[in-house]
């Protein structure tokens, strides 16, 4: 009987502890209802590198930073068009922290005798041109692209490419011009959108579309975002009537080349260039650069067939 005793007693005190543990946690919440969340990692600080590269960048998914390029200072036509920066030759250099380092990519848009002095200056500060080619036919003057790849101090990395830009007549960053009401834009964006399928923006008087690929996509063991250049770009610049001009990338992998070759040239779509640009990205992917000038709304059902014969993410509803 003395051991049953002291088991209840036992019991007893433990329900008893239970209940007060309870009823502490209870007036602890009471007194503090909005407890303070958990500390979040603090963004990444890109001062020192907007000052090292001579602008302010940008925020993108995937924890990116880019900067832009816009070459105003050319005076670019191509089958009759005056190319608009945000058409055709907008560069841009984008950032992703890995540790206290980055991954950085980026596209330079040059004058043909910017060339040579450009690529010397970027190896010399070990950023890593990745391809030099075209992206458009019969311009006027002639322009090239340059691909770039570079890992280490973010910092060093903006220094370098400021300092090649340098070399060229590449605007400075443009001033805020305030909270302008933007300009009526010629072109019936809802119906393209609709055609192709997912919507874009107006930027610089150029309507922009961009469509990641469903995989991802890494170099090197690190995953690259699409804002990194490799999501495919679209783009319509108003020519009047509801006409357009078209140029932008597909980014490819093999076995969709031909097709979406295929899917182009049947709606009348040119190919202007078909390539690489970069060197150690898994899956492997092509470049396909294409232009038309014709109803913006017939282009944009010629450019889904050619989405429809690739992997990309389904749109958001």
């Amino acid at each position: 009987m003395v051991g049953h005793r002291d088991r209840m007693d036992s019991l007893t005190r433990a329900a008893v502890l239970a209940a007060l543990s309870v009823a502490f946690a209870s007036a602890a919440s009471a007194q503090n209802p909005n407890p303070a969340p958990q500390a979040q990692p603090p963004a990444a600080d890109w001062k020192a590198v907007d000052q090292a590269m001579g602008r302010e960048g940008k925020a993108q998914p995937g924890d990116v930073y880019k900067y832009s390029f816009p070459r105003g200072d050319l005076r670019v036509t191509a089958s009759g068009v005056a190319i608009k920066p945000a058409f055709a030759l907008g560069g841009w250099v984008a950032f992703k922290r890995m540790g206290s380092d980055a991954m950085a990519m980026g596209d330079l848009v040059l004058a043909e005798r910017e060339v040579t002095p450009v690529l010397t200056k970027l190896q010399e500060l070990g950023v890593n041109p990745t391809a030099l080619h075209n992206h458009v036919l019969g311009e006027s003057p002639r322009v090239m692209y340059v691909h770039i790849e570079a890992r280490g101090a973010p910092v060093k990395i903006a220094q370098a490419v400021h300092a090649a830009l340098g070399l060229t007549n590449t605007p400075p960053a443009a001033k805020p011009d305030g909270a302008q009401p933007p300009e009526p834009f010629p072109l019936d964006t809802t119906k393209i959108a609709t055609v192709l399928g997912r919507g874009g923006k107006v930027n610089g008087g150029v309507y922009q579309v961009s469509v990641p690929r469903a995989e991802v996509i890494r170099a090197e063991g690190m995953e690259v975002p699409p804002a990194m250049g490799v999501a495919t770009a679209i783009n319509f610049q108003p020519t009047g009537a509801g006409k357009a001009a078209i140029t932008g990338d597909f980014v490819l992998i093999a076995n969709e080349v031909h097709p979406v070759m295929q899917a182009l040239r049947g709606a009348g779509i040119e190919i202007t260039g078909l390539h690489s640009h970069m060197l150690m990205e898994e899956p492997r992917l092509f470049f396909m650069h294409f232009w038309a000038n014709a109803d913006a709304v017939g282009l944009a059902r010629g450019l889904r067939g050619a989405l429809d014969r690739m992997n990309v993410k389904k749109a958001v509803s």
